[in-house]
């Protein structure tokens, strides 16, 4: 009887999309990104509040971008070196020291040179943990399911990060106080690694000996050998750029523009929140349609296309129904829907390439990672030129950018499928 319900559970799993070997590990991603999200919407105010200067709290968030971005990079080539469980287990290690140092060394001290160090430390272990296993997904999944399985994946990331992770420090700063809420971050981590380190079984990956040897530490070194191999991965890491630079550019200048449209602050953040909300629910949704739609097609017009004209719209709307913040917040809702169009790319770029998924996963986690300081570091450059309303015009004009490049970012079935078409067409028209 428990067997038949057990196997029912499996069964049920992979058919929502969800890899039956790797279910515990989806639950250890939620937790781990929880605890990892929850000081992402106070910190710097609190550390600006603690007698950091402003350039002092940039500067540190600055640094922190770049440990992401270069962890996000290191994760797919390692996954192919040691393997998923190992890189995790790395980068969990990293997490906690860095975590731990800049806690007891730098935020009880007010120490600014210590903070920097360890804060860059602690950059460098979440997206090791998270994307790594992101790989294993792509390893283990049937391409006919990949669409859904990252999908998934982008859902609990999201949630964790973005939402409980908010909704738990909201509690805890009231409960436990800054310090201890920081201090609790870690007993989020440390329960989601259990999840995905240890009650996750997912079967061990076969990486050959090649992979495992020098050229993979060439890899390490150079980091862009599959880029002159397929140089369609390029592409999809720039349009993986793209896909969340506004969503980092916004904040610097969205809550002063939404305030001069009557937008309270406090409106301001539920409605960044709302926007969260829609995205997680869409990043599943668009996996689905992935599978079935295509993942270039998803991409290319709901994601790209859909982006563009939702970001103006975001932008234009308070304008138009001055007051409504309700319905500012469905156009913001949409807006974070059609980022997740963006979820198939995680599974269009590893199937570019027969072998080294892994290493074309880093350049898509790369973009990701760059996309951080991308965004904001756009802002700065373009809003004194440009104001408010042209830096959202250029994030609109970047998105469909983008659109452009998917055309020819295709599988090479598709590519083939193209070939066929154009010959079959010159053959008829002969006749």
């Amino acid at each position: 009887m428990k067997e038949g319900k057990y196997m029912r559970g499996i069964y049920f799993l992979d058919r929502i999309g969800i890899p039956s070997s790797l279910a515990w590990g989806y639950i250890g991603i939620l937790i781990f990104m929880m605890g990892d999200g929850l000081e992402a919407g106070w910190l710097s105010p609190y550390l600006v509040e603690q007698g950091l200067s402003i350039q002092q709290s940039g500067v540190l968030f600055t640094v922190y971008g770049i440990t992401i971005a270069i962890s996000s990079f290191l994760s797919g080539v390692l996954v192919d070196f040691m393997g998923p469980r190992k890189a995790m287990l790395v980068g969990l290690v990293l997490y906690i020291l860095g975590s731990a140092g800049f806690v007891g060394l730098g935020i009880t001290t007010l120490s600014f040179e210590g903070m920097l160090p360890t804060y860059a430390l602690k950059g460098l272990g979440y997206p090791l943990f998270a994307y790594s296993f992101l790989v294993w997904i792509v390893y283990r999944t049937p391409q006919n399911k990949l669409g859904s399985a990252v999908g998934w994946f982008w859902f609990v990331f999201t949630a964790g990060m973005n939402v409980l992770g908010a909704y738990y420090s909201t509690w805890a700063l009231k409960n436990l106080g800054p310090v201890n809420t920081l201090w609790s971050a870690m007993v989020w981590v440390l329960i989601g690694a259990l999840f995905a380190l240890v009650f996750n079984r997912g079967e061990k990956l076969n990486i050959t000996k090649s992979s495992k040897g020098g050229s993979k530490l060439k890899d390490i070194a150079g980091g862009l050998a599959v880029v002159k191999r397929e140089p369609k991965i390029a592409l999809a890491g720039i349009v993986r750029i793209i896909n969340t630079a506004a969503q980092f550019g916004f904040p610097v200048y969205m809550p002063l523009y939404m305030e001069s449209q009557g937008i309270s602050t406090s409106s301001w953040l539920h409605l960044w929140a709302m926007i969260f909300i829609g995205n997680i629910a869409f990043n599943l949704l668009f996996g689905l349609i992935g599978d079935k739609f295509g993942w270039r097609n998803t991409v290319m017009w709901f994601g790209c296309v859909g982006s563009a004209i939702f970001a103006l719209l975001l932008f234009y709307s308070p304008q138009i129904v001055t007051g409504n913040v309700y319905l500012v917040q469905v156009i913001g809702v949409l807006w974070g829907g059609c980022l997740a169009g963006y979820v198939p790319l995680s599974a269009l770029v590893p199937s570019l390439v027969k072998a080294e998924k892994g290493a074309a996963m880093s350049i898509l986690n790369l973009g990701a990672g760059l996309s951080a300081f991308v965004g904001p570091g756009l802002v700065t450059l373009f809003v004194g030129i440009l104001g408010y309303t042209g830096v959202t015009w250029m994030f609109a004009g970047l998105f469909l950018a983008s659109g452009v490049m998917m055309i020819f970012i295709t599988l090479p079935a598709e590519k083939n499928e193209v070939v066929a078409s154009v010959i079959n067409k010159e053959i008829v028209n002969a006749k």
